[in-house]
């Protein structure tokens, strides 16, 4: 255990082995806190932490990882969209 003091800015300095970390602070009760090191998610980006979203995504990397790139036939390409009537 350590003593620290809150500093007139209500800052602590937890040492520079913390520097740049994030930190989740968890009040429990009033003067209780909890807290720690992590790496948390943007709000913009939690969707791709779906159970669901995870699965096909990790689907799509394991594609990728066993079949590498090919060379594309662009003809067949230009041809395609006349067959099926785009």
């Amino acid at each position: 255990m350590t003593v620290k003091t809150i500093g007139r800015s209500g800052q602590v300095a937890l040492g520079k082995q913390y520097a740049g970390r994030q930190v989740l602070i968890e009040e429990i009760e009033p003067g209780v806190w909890v807290m720690k090191l992590g790496v948390f998610v943007p709000d913009n980006e939690r969707w791709l932490h779906q159970p669901e979203i995870e699965a096909v995504v990790d689907k799509a990397i394991r594609w990728a990882e066993e079949n590498g790139p090919t060379e594309t036939a662009l003809d067949e390409l230009n041809t395609l969209g006349t067959r099926t009537g785009e």
